[in-house]
């Protein structure tokens, strides 16, 4: 473990409420020291450096936070502006080299905590949401008396965090497009306990909710001022947590459990000044105050960056745990139907960073060609079917652009068409359709014939906004229609400009060739690509109806001699090769498309080889897909930047002629 830092140099971005308290306490910081702060009120901020700084001039006061940013002689800033400046300006300190601790919520939803998270990693620098009161001893107590066992087996949790404001309209807590309400506002602390308590009470250091009910109020200005939710997690153990901006409560934290509770009556603002004090009431026995020394959370909080820099987060304070928040305040606003205007599926989402994604230079895609496409084609193509939200789904896409991805595969019936609407309002807002690939599928079953190939078509463009796709794929064959005339339809569209190349998804070898055989006997366009499941892990059976695979060994043998471009669907093996095991047959799925002795012993060989490389089994399942003598293009669904991450490190694999094959049992 790498020494921690002795002294860190603090700047502030917003020096507001939350940012005096921070600049307050971090004199009794072991390692931390104010030296600059950025304002969008440059008087505001020469106020404020002037009551902190130990002489004139001792705090710099910069005009922008870009400047704040490139000042060499920062090495951490806090961040403590309106919600939404958090992750662009988050990322931009990151990119810029500084750590960050950020207020809460680092992100209005768990996508924009993901990039943040990213950007942490590929920097190499320490990154923190700023619940400070994770890491005053009154909470570390809570999760050790909880862990212990002192109140038996834990089974119930309640936590509150709202108050009474007259704000008005105009002000940040009431203003949707400054994501106001109590949710993001207060709603991340009992939420966050919630987890820290059914974590430590399993023996982790946080869990995520399986299941989240809530009811709220949305008042006049479109902003949540009261709400409840109700979570359960996977040991049994349930919470209950409220919030609001418009109503008090007793902010307190109850733990209740098999032989008594846990009562915290101070869990957010501790003083700093008097002792505080954990109430544990036992069933057999009189109530136990156990008092705590007054601590300043804010400089812990400060000091754990200095401790933590090289690990780039602290246990107190981790990433995982970060968006495990966001994801449950997601589900929260969710539930009661609150959605800010700047996330409808019809906003112009801007770039996480602040600027425009393109390929970063330590970028290794690679690209090929596809017959019929006048473009390269990132070999990796990203699956349009996992995004939820045009948010989640701007993350994932920016993201995928900067690691050198530019294909994009969906459908028309993926999510009853939001999926390619989602796809279109991200190209329309990043005004790249010259840049990008977009792979369109339709025709599924029971609609599988030339007209619906037509219907659809008009509808598929409507949604990408777009008026033409680069390669149609028909997602199913329907072998009771003559080939001839799904060729001729699908010749009409590309010289009506509509498609550029078409090719087959799930469609059997013989009826493939059958298509090349009409195309060139009549003079039509041919199919450019076929599109069935390959992989590493040989298929018993499919998951869907309909589908088809090409794992046998003469499926190989006819693509390895015709040079067939194939797109693969399911290279990775749907979780195969994460997750599988002898013993846990929980998914039928998983079991009946892929548990054989074959495949078990390919993925031993895949974790050997994974071990050497130092990568995941899933990395070494999508080298062999690229590895392969045909051309490949596989799509890969990732419904989170860590999945993508993960899987591109495939790309960096390159295997060899004899481990392909001794992977693949032949040698």
């Amino acid at each position: 473990m790498a020494e921690p830092l002795q002294h860190v140099r603090w700047g502030i971005a917003g020096p507001g409420g939350i940012a005096h308290r921070f600049a307050e306490q971090l004199p009794h910081s072991r390692t931390g020291e104010l030296v600059a702060l950025a304002s969008r009120s440059p008087e505001r901020g020469r106020a404020f450096a002037a009551e902190f700084e130990k002489a004139p001039g001792g705090i710099r006061v910069h005009e922008s936070y870009d400047d704040l940013f490139a000042d060499p002689e920062v090495d951490a800033v806090y961040i403590s502006t309106v919600h939404t400046q958090h992750v662009r300006l988050a990322i931009q300190a990151l990119d810029a080299g500084k750590h960050v601790v950020c207020e809460k919520p680092l992100s209005v939803d768990h996508a924009g905590a993901m990039a943040v998270v990213e950007a942490a990693r590929r920097n190499g620098r320490y990154l923190a949401e700023a619940f400070m009161y994770r890491f005053h001893p009154q909470t570390l107590l809570l999760a050790q008396l909880v862990a212990d066992g002192a109140i038996g087996e834990v089974q119930h949790v309640d936590a509150a965090f709202s108050f009474r404001t007259n704000a008005p309209a105009d002000h940040r807590l009431m203003d949707p497009s400054l994501a106001g309400g109590g949710i993001l506002d207060v709603g991340g602390y009992p939420v966050s306990i919630s987890r820290l308590v059914a974590g430590a009470a399993t023996g982790a250091l946080f869990a995520d909710p399986v299941s989240l009910t809530a009811k709220g109020t949305v008042g006049a200005t479109g902003v949540d001022e009261w709400a409840t939710a109700s979570l359960v997690f996977a040991s049994g153990i349930t919470a209950h947590v409220t919030c609001g901006v418009r109503v008090d409560d007793d902010n307190r934290v109850v733990v209740s459990g098999s032989n008594g509770q846990i009562i915290v009556p101070q869990p957010w603002l501790p003083s700093t000044t008097e002792p505080t004090f954990v109430e544990v009431r036992r069933a057999d026995a009189e109530p136990e105050r156990i008092s705590v020394d007054p601590a300043f959370q804010y400089a812990l909080q400060a000091d754990a960056v200095a401790e933590y820099a090289a690990e780039g987060q602290s246990p107190n304070m981790s990433w995982a745990d970060t968006l495990g928040n966001a994801r449950a305040l997601d589900q929260w606003r969710a539930a009661i139907g609150l959605e800010y205007p700047f996330e409808a599926a019809s906003a112009n989402i801007p770039p996480a960073s602040g600027h425009a994604p393109k390929r970063r230079s330590s970028a290794t895609m690679p690209y090929g060609r596809i017959p019929g496409l006048d473009k390269d084609v990132s070999r990796l193509v990203m699956g349009v079917d996992n995004q939820t939200t045009l948010g989640h789904a701007t993350a994932m896409f920016d993201d995928f652009v900067e690691r050198g991805g530019n294909a994009f595969d969906t459908a028309y019936i993926y999510g009853g068409g939001l999926m390619e609407r989602l796809l279109g309002q991200w190209v329309a807002n990043r005004g790249v359709r010259d840049d990008v690939v977009i792979i369109g599928k339709g025709a599924h079953t029971p609609h599988c014939d030339p007209e619906s190939i037509v219907r659809q078509l008009d509808e598929t463009l409507d949604r990408l906004q777009t008026d033409h796709l680069d390669l149609y794929l028909m997602h199913r064959d329907n072998e009771g229609i003559p080939v001839g005339e799904f060729v001729d339809v699908l010749d009409e569209q590309v010289r009506a400009g509509r498609i550029r190349a078409f090719g087959g998804s799930n469609w059997s070898i013989a009826r493939y060739q059958e298509a090349l055989a009409y195309a060139d006997a009549n003079g039509k366009q041919r199919f450019s690509a076929l599109s069935d499941h390959f992989g590493l892990a040989h298929a018993l059976d499919v998951p869907w109806a309909g589908c088809r695979y090409v794992t046998d060994d003469a499926d190989r043998e006819w693509l390895e001699s015709t040079g067939t471009t194939l797109l693969p669907w399911s290279s990775q093996a749907r979780g195969f090769f994460a997750r599988a095991d002898r013993d846990n047959t929980s998914d039928e799925e998983l079991v009946r498309c892929y548990y054989s002795d074959g495949n078990f012993e390919r993925l031993a060989r895949a974790r050997q080889l994974a071990s050497e490389l130092d990568v995941a089994p899933t990395a070494v399942a999508l080298a062999y897909v690229l590895a392969q003598s045909f051309p490949t293009f596989p799509l890969f669904g990732p419904r989170s930047i860590e999945e993508t991450r993960t899987s591109m490190a495939g790309v960096d694999v390159s295997l060899t002629n004899e481990q392909v094959r001794w992977l693949d049992l032949r040698d």
